[in-house]
Formats: structure tokens, sequence, C-alpha cells
């Protein structure tokens, strides 16, 4: 592990490794400003393995460094600060300060976790880890943000919920978002249902035959894969 670590440290390492040649390749998975502003994301050219590679190793790094990696216009360097999250989120040695803080930044940053894949990496452990045992009100606000990106991390940081079979806020926060109009926050929809209904199909196939003649069929898809 890197002692002391800072975010011109990790900022230098993925700079390192960065292929010009696979900018398109990783570019592709960025959607854009989805309220119609500029965007001001660049990219590097690292893969997503390499990144989580490189976060693992900066996991001591100050939430403050991890503010500033937020704040980066390079979309690599953003995805490797929510990595750092995720992985102090999920140390078992994590103290319940040490958790608020993270969840905290997770959502007083949230306009730099500004793609579906940022929002993944992070919210089941940062924000639904946080929340396991707390009131969860604020994922019912998220929802119904005008940002699709906090509507996704509302139904996506359910998962941690999931695992333990709690799935009313799962099925609760779908209710609201069955019919959005944002397609990555459909497929979301879809996919955690999904999930949930593994642990309790019956209640799935409830959801589905109240919503399935109005919901997207994005949502109907995605809920019955596999």
């Amino acid at each position: 592990m890197v002692q002391q670590a800072n975010h011109k440290q990790f900022v230098a390492a993925l700079k390192e490794i960065a292929d010009p040649k696979a900018v398109v390749g990783v570019a592709r998975f960025f959607w854009a400003d989805p309220n119609g502003h500029s965007s001001d994301t660049k990219f590097l050219g690292v893969s997503h393995g390499k990144i989580f590679l490189i976060a693992k190793k900066f996991t001591d790094m100050s939430l403050a460094d991890v503010e500033k990696l937020l704040e980066n216009r390079f979309y690599e360097v953003r995805m490797g600060a929510v990595s750092i999250m995720d992985f102090q989120a999920r140390n078992k040695r994590i103290t319940p300060e040490e958790r608020k803080a993270l969840f905290d930044l997770y959502i007083r940053r949230h306009d730099r976790i500004n793609n579906w894949d940022l929002v993944d990496r992070a919210a089941p452990y940062v924000v639904g880890g946080y929340l396991a045992d707390k009131p969860r009100e604020i994922l019912y606000k998220l929802a119904r943000s005008r940002n699709p990106w906090e509507r996704r991390t509302a139904i996506v940081s359910t998962y941690y919920f999931i695992r333990s079979g709690d799935l009313d806020d799962t099925f609760g926060i779908a209710e609201i978002l069955v019919n959005d109009k944002h397609e990555l926050v459909q497929k979301a929809v879809g996919s955690w249902i999904r999930e949930a209904g593994k642990k309790d199909q019956k209640r799935l196939l409830s959801f589905l035959d109240k919503h399935a003649k109005t919901m997207p069929r994005t949502i109907l898809r995605a809920a019955q894969r596999g």
C-alpha cells in the first residue's frame, strides 16, 4: 500500500499507463451530460481493470484527496476516486465515523459522480452500506431528483439491502422510477428488481403484473433477463 497517498500521485500513476489509442474504447462508457450542459470530461485511455488495480494501492488516501480526484476532468481519475471510496467502504475495519464521511462525500459531490458506472462502482457499499441500519428517506429524495445519476444511485444503493433479503426499498424506489424516461435509469430499475426477485420471485412477478403493460420495455427486458 502506498503510504500517505495523495491525489497527485494517483493521477501520475494513471498517466504513466495511459494509452491514447484506448481513448475511444474508454470514452464509449461515458454518457453526455443528461441536462444538456457542456461537459469538461476528458479521457486518458486507461481500462477499468487497470484503474481498479491502481486504486487498490491507494486505499489509504484521505477523503480530502479523494475529493480532489472527483474534481478532476479526466473520467478515469473520477473512476479511480469512486473505486477508492468503494474499497474503503468495504474495509471490515472501517469505523462508523469513516463510513459516514464516505457517504457524506458521495452525496455532497454527486455533481462529479456523473455517469452510470461511477454510480455503480460506489453506491452499493458507500451509500447502501451506510444506510443499512439507518432511515433511508435520502434514497426516495434522490429517486425524485431531476438528475438521472442521482435517480440511478437511489435504486443501485439498494443492492446492499438485497443481499440480506431486505427488499422493501428496492421495490419502493422501483415504484417511483417505473416510468422513468432515462434509459440508464430504466436498465438499473429492471436489473435491480430482477436481483430482488432472486430472493422473492412472487414479489417480482407481482410488480411486473402491476406494471408490465405501461412500463418502458427496457425495464421489462432487464427484469426478465436470465
